[in-house]
């Protein structure tokens, strides 16, 4: 991959600070960013949050490499971090960081599951302890996803790190036995048993006399009130915000 084969982002630089300049720079349809590297001073600049959303949208989304042209002066950048606005969703603050394709970068690729696991069809529970996994590799190496084969998992046998099937060139930054998605027993709810002869709760009413508490003809306990109708539960109906 070279850099003309990458997308563009459009920047310009910004100089006012304060949230009434922030206030103005969306009205006019753009939101603040800043871009960094090493060796690079921060630089405050604007972009378009409709340009950013459609990088974030496609198959490597935050792991896109992206030819950042700030005003004249183009850089390689990744998305390092962006906020999202809490109720609108809208685009808030991206930040933006220097990349080189001859330099290696440390990102996180979603891991995935692939087949039904044995000792699921046996009772077992799978259970996804990183459904991200940390790798590092050269910029225009990122896989867009990694993928595990759990069909031979039987309840108790797990995935670890050694034995993913990685990509050429990409290493994954966790342990050789750190154990990644696995087979587990299904957690078993707790039963409570009423213990024989156990004294009744203080203020409990005494049944009726001949008829057992909740019969049908069982006196109420004195001054109980009536028992309410159900009510249908209603339902009701997510980013990390930075800077």
């Amino acid at each position: 991959m070279t850099a003309a084969q990458l997308p563009t982002l459009k920047a310009q630089t910004r100089n006012a600070a304060g949230k009434g300049a922030v206030r103005r720079l969306r009205r006019e349809g753009f939101v603040p960013a800043i871009a960094y590297g090493k060796g690079r001073p921060t630089t405050a600049i604007s972009v378009s949050p409709k340009e950013v959303t459609a990088v974030l949208k496609t198959e490597l989304g935050r792991n896109s490499v992206v030819e950042l042209d700030v005003s004249g002066q183009k850089m390689l950048a990744m998305i390092r971090d962006y906020s999202v606005h809490p109720l609108a969703r809208g685009l808030e603050h991206v930040d933006f960081i220097e990349v080189h394709l001859d330099k290696p970068v440390d990102v996180n690729v979603p891991l995935f599951p692939i087949g039904k696991a044995v000792g699921v069809t046996t009772g077992g529970v799978l259970r996804v302890v990183y459904r991200t996994v940390p790798v590092r590799c050269l910029p225009d190496k990122i896989p867009a996803k990694l993928e595990a084969d759990v069909t031979h998992l039987e309840l108790g046998m797990h995935v670890s790190t050694k034995e993913l099937k990685l990509p050429e060139g990409v290493v994954v930054r966790l342990p050789a036995e750190q154990t990644l998605i696995a087979v587990v027993a299904p957690e078993k709810e707790e039963v409570v048993e009423a213990v024989p002869g156990a004294a009744a709760a203080p203020g409990a009413a005494p049944a009726a006399a001949g008829a057992a508490p909740g019969a049908p003809g069982a006196a109420p306990a004195a001054g109980a009130p009536a028992a309410p109708p159900s009510e249908a539960a209603v339902g009701g109906k997510e980013d990390k915000k930075k800077k």
